[in-house]
């Protein structure tokens, strides 16, 4: 269990790194970078994760939104809806102005 473990991880990591570097994530360049580190891993692991991770891209499954913008799916879809998103838009907008100017003004300054 421990070294399927290992295995993962190292495969993994092997894989961001990879991608943070700009490379393609093939089987080669995995276990070269595994056995580079020293670790043992089951033989198939690499190829796997090469074949998973073959054709996707590897920024948009690390990138997290807060919510704070739309998908772009249904960004796209708003429109065509009657614009039934703007409005939304600009009530989060106004709602987050206020807020921006209550706490702006909290009845002292800084050298009083």
């Amino acid at each position: 269990m421990a070294l399927q473990k290992n295995s993962e991880l190292a495969c993994t990591y092997a894989s961001l790194i990879l991608h943070d570097e700009g490379l393609e994530v093939t089987p080669d360049r995995i276990s070269a970078m595994i056995t580079a580190a020293g670790v043992q891993i089951e033989s198939y692991y690499p190829s796997l994760f090469a074949k998973f991770l073959a054709g996707k891209n590897l920024g948009s499954m690390l990138s997290v939104s807060a919510g704070a913008a739309p998908a772009p799916a249904a960004a796209a879809a708003a429109p065509a809806a009657g614009g039934a998103a703007a409005p939304a838009a600009e009530a989060k907008k106004e709602e987050k102005k206020e807020e921006e100017e209550e706490d702006d003004d909290m009845g002292f300054g800084l050298f009083d």
